[in-house]
């Protein structure tokens, strides 16, 4: 693992977009205060590269919000695996990268997913600040990038220079070319000095730690479930921002060809993002339904996110602790609402 000194980005990113198209986090300063989200970046006046946890994850690029599977012409079934060019994300957030290395093991063995996933290119950013709502320390996920969840690493040392971490032969690979110094030894302690600090700058979370227990070690009563169910307007805005929720749907979509004079029509079956809050997400064809209630639902939602029977098949919880749930929750149940309400009260 080699570390080289930055004194400026711009170079690197135009050294990346050669043979790549690249992607980064750019504010939008139409709002008070402006989100921020992920866009391609093209020539020489590049955006600057903010510290800002984006409202939606990474997780399109790799899990299509839509996309047909395969598509029925009327005598043969094609597959319509996605023709991906390469790409990189540029400064993505530690929590957001668990999440992706969290996806690529549960679509380890879906060649929709890895089509994309396949092509890219991960530079991580690390956070020298706590964002709000985060709490990645607590779960594992930051504020530091993970060596097994990145291929480049930026560290900012200061408004000008940077850190730049190779993690991956994927990552080597594609810095050939560029001329780079290596960082001197006090350089890079600098940037645990700066992780540690940031780490100790995170708040107080007891209350998380004791609602996130009382949730893995199932000591939630059903009545509370069902109090919080009311709560839920089934918007399904926390699962969709949920950088880890990975429930998805299918249905046959029909298409009249315009080519011919018969009417004939091909059928594709697309897969779609859906959510576990859902009334109709488990409902049988029988029409049985083991989360028809809302309570069951939600408290399905955060055993999916907290339960120890999820570690042995990916190494940690669910959660990343972006707290992007809790920035989304119009029924205040996001994740420091709910697990405040856990350890206060249950």
């Amino acid at each position: 693992m080699e570390t080289y000194l930055l004194d400026s980005i711009d170079s690197l990113r135009a050294h990346l977009l050669q043979s790549r198209e690249l992607y980064q986090v750019v504010a939008d300063n139409e709002g008070e205060p402006s989100e921020c989200y992920w866009q391609p970046v093209y020539g020489e006046q590049l955006p600057p590269l903010i510290s800002r946890k984006p409202l939606h994850s990474a997780k399109a690029f790799f899990f299509a919000e839509s996309e047909p599977m395969y598509v029925f012409d009327g005598q043969f079934f094609k597959e319509t695996l996605p023709k991906v060019e390469s790409f990189v994300l540029f400064g993505v957030q530690s929590c957001d990268l668990v999440a992706i290395h969290y996806q690529d093991q549960f679509f380890q063995q879906d060649p929709y997913y890895q089509a994309r996933r396949q092509q890219a290119l991960l530079v991580g950013l690390e956070c020298t600040q706590p964002c709000e709502h985060g709490f990645c320390p607590t779960v594992n996920a930051g504020p530091s990038v993970r060596d097994e969840t990145a291929d480049l690493v930026l560290h900012p040392l200061d408004e000008q220079q940077w850190l730049l971490v190779v993690l991956s032969e994927r990552g080597e690979k594609a810095l050939k070319g560029l001329d780079l110094t290596i960082a001197a030894p006090n350089e890079q302690n600098q940037r645990w000095i700066n992780i540690n600090q940031c780490e100790r700058a995170f708040p107080n979370d007891r209350y998380l730690l004791d609602g996130i227990s009382k949730v893995t070690e199932g000591e939630v009563p059903q009545e509370f479930w069902q109090q919080v169910g009311v709560q839920c307007l089934g918007c399904s805005g926390c699962t969709t921002l949920c950088p880890t929720c990975s429930c998805y749907g299918t249905r046959s979509v029909e298409k009249k060809s315009v080519e011919k004079t018969d009417g004939e029509a091909t059928v594709s079956q697309v897969r779609f993002w859906d959510s576990c809050l859902y009334e109709g997400f488990q409902r049988e064809a029988s029409f049985h339904n083991p989360t028809k209630e809302a309570g069951k639902r939600v408290e399905r939602f955060w055993y999916h996110k907290f339960s120890h029977d999820f570690v042995p098949e990916f190494g940690r919880y669910g959660c990343v602790g972006c707290g992007r749930c809790e920035q989304t929750c119009p029924g205040v149940i996001g994740v420091h609402s709910l697990m405040k309400r856990i350890a206060d009260d249950v």
